[in-house]
């Protein structure tokens, strides 16, 4: 019989979509043993045994498991919690019956009762004392039952409950088998006796990191933290141990992608093909599997230290962190970033008077971050979320940080006009716009304001006389017009926008707003 060794985690790399598990045990010398109870999906070719000790490893076989019932330690937890919980539901089932037959007796018994009291005061046989006192008597045990029924209600609800959240618990657990995989180690013993260790590893599917960011302004200030949400549900708990996150991706099949040749033809006309000349269908097989045979081989966050590979990264978080087989999220923080950052407002009154403090950062950290949900604050105030894309190191990226409402903007209709149509034919609106800016923040304020005049798409519709007050800084031919303004605290500025429409004889004019 082989001998089973009680193998910990000892280590788990997380990747963007599976997670590599290493179990270390140690035992006396022979030459056969058996780790158990492992993952139904780990994935058998990942499966890697190395050790140290007077012997080597011969063979390495791996099989699943049958059980009946679930063998992780969690599962059978709460397997027997909840055979507590549905017989005390039973066992409240059957007192809420015992008290709804008291009920039924005594609503019965003071109905006869009724009747036989009625006779008697008719023929003078009770007199109304005895009739009321029995009477009383009665209806005091009705309500002392229905008020046990009533509590007895409001247990079963809790049980109710209980048993639902424990169910969802289950739920969350249960990997859909109670198989386990089984991988058998073939040693060849150098010597007669001794202690050896082996290393299990392997790849599990189910389990994921992703990343979050929280992105904190104060002045002209931009931090950065990145944080690792970490999640599983592999049929097994991670202990805290040596944790670490990748950014690589394994796949189950790697090769360099390959161009075929791109091929121009004259479209040939398709020629029917006769019954008796179809194709015949073709037979397929799989080549069977072997098994494998190896040879040993405000408080300052903490971040994580980072080894830098080839094509990829690994963070080893500064806590340890022990993460359930039930999916739920667990944040570790893997780096705290001070990029260089230069602050500006951004505005477009006519989509909405308000100021948007945007930020042009420069990654200058030796991390390429992933793509993740940003929470953006302003010293400790949320002001909203955003969306980050990859981001190399040296990239530089443009943050949307939310509206500041210490910049005021507001843009005014200052003068309208429309004439009725001329000998010609022809008519004409103008318009005439001014947007003021307000600086109530502490410091100077770079805004770019953002402004459109409209664009005909007809020849019988033009757009004249744009005038502007200062002159934009760009403008291109869709109509859109660009200016910069530097505004010390408490200063004000104003960009003043005018043009002309004139629409052609008999032309309904559409698109205009104001």
């Amino acid at each position: 019989m082989p001998t089973e060794l009680e193998a910990p985690i000892t280590a788990v790399t997380v990747y963007p979509q599976q997670a590599r598990i290493t179990r270390r045990a140690t035992a006396a010398l022979d030459d056969r043993f058996v780790f158990t109870g492992l993952p139904q999906g780990l994935a058998p070719e990942s499966v890697r045994v190395n050790g140290t000790g007077p012997a080597s490893i011969v063979g390495v076989d791996v099989s699943t498991e049958r059980h009946a019932e679930p063998i992780q330690d969690a599962i059978r937890e709460l397997l027997d919690r909840r055979k507590e919980l549905q017989a005390d539901l039973d066992e409240l089932a059957d007192a809420e019956a015992v008290e709804q037959s008291r009920a039924d007796l005594l609503t019965t018994l003071n109905r006869r009762s009724g009747i036989a009291f009625a006779k008697a005061l008719a023929t003078g046989k009770a007199g109304p004392e005895r009739v009321a006192g029995v009477g009383d008597a009665i209806a005091e045990q009705l309500g002392d039952v229905l008020q046990r029924r009533r509590e007895l209600a409001v247990k079963h609800a809790e049980l109710d409950d209980a048993m639902a959240a424990l169910d969802r618990e289950m739920q969350a657990r249960q990997s859909g088998t109670p198989d386990s995989t089984r991988v058998t180690v073939e040693l060849e013993p150098s010597e007669a006796a001794g202690e050896i260790t082996l290393e299990l590893s392997y790849v599990v599917y189910g389990a994921s990191w992703e990343s979050t960011y929280d992105v904190r302004v104060r002045g002209d200030e931009v931090t950065l933290t990145w944080h690792g949400l970490i999640s599983q549900n592999t049929g097994e708990d991670w202990p805290e141990c040596d944790l670490a996150l990748s950014t690589a991706r394994p796949a189950a099949t790697v090769s360099v992608p390959e161009l075929d040749p791109w091929f121009l033809d004259r479209v040939q006309p398709i020629v029917p093909m006769p019954a008796a000349a179809a194709p015949m269908r073709g037979f397929g097989g799989a080549a069977p599997g072997g098994a494998r045979m190896e040879k040993a081989a405000d408080m300052a966050y903490s971040a994580a230290t980072v080894e830098q590979g080839v094509a990829a990264a690994t963070y080893r978080p500064s806590r340890p962190v022990a993460v359930p087989s039930d999916g739920s999220a667990h944040r570790t923080t893997v780096a705290v970033l001070q990029p260089e950052s230069k602050l500006d407002y951004v505005t477009a009154p006519v989509r909405a008077e308000e100021a948007y403090l945007r930020a042009v950062v420069v990654n200058t950290s030796e991390h390429t971050l992933r793509p993740g949900n940003a929470s953006i604050f302003h010293d400790a105030e949320f002001v909203g979320t955003t969306w980050l894309d990859p981001w190399a190191p040296g990239e530089e990226v443009e943050l949307a940080l939310g509206v500041d409402d210490r910049v005021r903007v507001e843009r005014k209709l200052v003068r309208r006009s429309a004439s009725k149509a001329t000998l010609s034919g022809t008519k004409r609106r103008e318009a005439e716009y001014r947007t003021t800016i307000a600086n109530h923040s502490p410091r100077e304020a770079k805004i770019t304001v953002l402004d459109q005049v409209p664009v005909s798409r007809d020849d019988a519709i033009e757009v004249r006389d744009v005038r502007t007050a200062p002159e934009p800084v760009e403008s291109t031919e869709l109509g859109e017009l660009t200016w910069q303004l530097t505004l010390a605290p408490g200063a004000t500025g104003e960009v003043t926008l005018a043009f002309r429409v004139t629409v052609g004889k008999g032309v309904e004019l559409s698109g205009w707003h104001e």
